[in-house]
């Protein structure tokens, strides 16, 4: 396994929600991601909605990610005095503020111009991590300057020409500072979202007068696209072409990248990446197994979000197996479903090291433009708090030892 030793180590922050004075106020409107998500609906464009929000098929993947969270019981014991519980956690030799990351999104933009800086510069003031998506919007070198101290980068599979794209993308995340080199695994073939179809949200994309008149009837999502303009691939545009418009890119990206990566490729990725290397979308504990025993230094657990088939079984579920399969040999994170601190804490108390979520921060930007990234990890670390502080955990690996209700636990 890559020695995590000799990275750079950070004091621990102590960021907390207090931290940011508009916190009160937006607690008080929005006291939940529930709450965003609602508002989201109506304060932007109707196609950014569907975007953020839809999955695959019928959206089955996703109500059940969020109703294995739901699920999950954790059982509080007392007669300790405790005080307000630390929640600062260490990854890769490095100190965050939480066990609660920004997870890669491809096309964040979309939601709310400009979304990718809005991210980064979050996750840079609050200290967590923030997994830039390969098809965002923003240059990794940009987000480096955003988010120097807690930047990620995600990669798919550019297989073409033995990956020269996709070893390039490699050496300039190393030269921009990238901590964490995410590769994901989990999206082998294409797969249809029919609420992004039926919104226009197509390739090659196609604006029609609807998409148009919706664009117009929210205004702070107009302002914020007249700044950044519109949405663009940034960090694959220069292989596509200095003239490439937004549909040649794409067209570019969809010929280059196909597949999931293959136990020799990763091995490849391994040899050529120096700092930690992550894969992204297990859901079998010997698919675990075989990424240790390659060099892998982490483990996302992941079936995408419930964005590509929603027949996958969650990823909360099969969680405790892989946990138990690599935990102390690798980092084991989790992905699909996270939509508060609670959830988070659970996903602790069931052998995770950290959390991601996706969709809470696209609900937070399609309700509060550039202040709701922020908003949203200011929640989740407050809800974190309180509910380790209910289970009697003074720091988030005492979770670990509560009593748990887990009826969905998948047994391999």
């Amino acid at each position: 396994m890559h020695d995590t030793t000799a990275l750079l180590r950070s004091a621990a922050s102590d960021y907390t929600p207090a931290d940011n004075s508009r916190f009160p106020k937006l607690h008080r409107r929005f006291p939940t991601t529930a709450y965003l998500r609602q508002h989201a609906r109506s304060h932007v464009p109707s196609f950014a909605f569907e975007y953020m929000d839809g999955g695959a098929g019928g959206d089955g993947g996703i109500a059940r990610n969020w109703n294995a969270f739901d699920a999950i019981e954790l059982v509080p014991r007392y007669g300790v005095t405790t005080t307000l519980p630390a929640v600062d956690i260490e990854l890769f030799g490095r100190r965050y503020s939480a066990p609660i990351g920004i997870a890669p999104m491809g096309g964040p933009s979309i939601v709310w111009p400009g979304a990718d800086q809005y991210l980064a510069a979050a996750a840079q003031r609050a200290r967590v991590p923030y997994v830039l998506g390969l098809v965002g919007g923003m240059m990794v070198e940009h987000a480096a300057e955003i988010a120097p101290d807690v930047l990620w980068f995600q990669l798919y599979r550019c297989f073409r020409n033995e990956h020269a794209i996709g070893f390039d993308l490699l050496r300039r995340a190393q030269a921009a500072g990238v901590h964490v080199l995410v590769l994901t695994a989990d999206v082998p073939v294409r797969t249809t979202r029919p609420r992004e179809v039926v919104a226009g949200i197509t390739s090659p994309f196609q604006p029609d007068l609807r998409m148009f008149a919706a664009i117009l009837r929210s205004p702070g999502y107009l302002q914020s696209l007249w700044k950044h303009g519109q949405p663009r691939f940034g960090n694959l545009k220069p292989y596509a072409g200095d003239t490439a418009d937004v549909n040649e890119v794409a067209a570019f990206v969809r010929r280059e990248m196909a597949g999931a990566f293959t136990w020799e490729e990763i091995g490849r990725y391994r040899e050529r990446w120096k700092a930690p290397l992550v894969v992204k979308g297990l859901l079998h504990p010997a698919d675990a197994e075989r990424c240790v025993s390659l060099g892998v230094d982490g483990i996302i657990v992941s079936n995408h979000g419930g964005r590509q088939v929603e027949g996958l079984p969650t990823s909360v579920d099969v969680l405790p197996a892989i946990a138990r399969a690599v935990g102390g040999r690798a980092t084991v994170m989790v992905d699909s479903g996270i939509r508060s601190g609670l959830d988070v804490v659970r996903a602790v108390a069931l052998g995770a090291d950290a959390a991601f979520a996706g969709k809470a921060f696209l609900w937070g930007l399609g309700a509060l433009g550039a202040e709701g990234p922020l908003h949203v990890i200011d929640l989740m670390i407050d809800e974190m708090r309180a509910a380790f502080g209910q289970i009697g955990a003074r720091r988030p690996a005492q979770a670990r030892s509560v009593v748990i209700r887990h009826p969905g636990a998948l047994h391999f």
